[in-house]
């Protein structure tokens, strides 16, 4: 694996090393010694996967407050999505700034997201799928989100939203909550 730093300190885009022959390529897609080479989590608790149908759905921007912060390894195994994560850590110097990468089922990349950032994505393509590894157990008392269209957070969504949850659209902004 091929892990690459992204701008927010902790979260790493993920590139498949792969071994080449003729009939295709093998690559791993995780292993905890690696994992823990790099710094980061190496235990997964849960795996999640979400289909979505049409092009422009929105999910997100979620995460979980303490004690049942969690890490996520996020992978889109079908179709194509933009995935996007926000430093919600208040001591970080990139505390509330964003960072997006094309994850699709032909550049197979995994985003490793950190505890205490918000995650979300937009669907790049009908018919898209992910697949989540999570390090903590879904606490619903501990789920918590920031608005997808947040002016303070300033993320440029590629598409039109399409698609989006009641609970999604409805976050309070940053600015009630501080």
């Amino acid at each position: 694996m091929i892990f690459t730093e992204t701008k927010l300190p902790g979260a790493y885009i993920i590139d498949l090393e792969r071994q080449e022959d003729s009939r295709g390529f093998f690559a791993r897609t995780f292993c905890a010694r690696e994992f823990h080479s790099q710094g980061l989590a190496g235990t997964f608790v849960q795996c999640n996967t979400s289909w979505n149908a049409r092009r422009g759905t929105i999910r997100g921007m979620h995460y979980q407050l303490p004690p049942s912060c969690e890490v996520k390894l996020v992978r889109c195994t079908a179709g194509a999505l933009w995935d996007v994560i926000v430093d919600l850590r208040r001591d970080s110097p990139t505390y509330l700034q964003h960072f997006g990468v094309d994850l699709t089922a032909k550049n197979r990349c995994a985003l490793y997201v950190p505890e205490m950032f918000a995650h979300g994505f937009q669907t790049l393509e009908d018919d898209t799928e992910i697949f989540y590894q999570i390090s903590e157990f879904y606490a619903p008392n501990k789920s918590a989100g920031v608005r997808f269209d947040d002016p303070k957070l300033g993320i440029l969504w590629p598409l039109p939203v399409a698609a989006i949850a009641d609970k999604d659209r409805t976050w309070p902004l940053l600015q009630s909550c501080t």
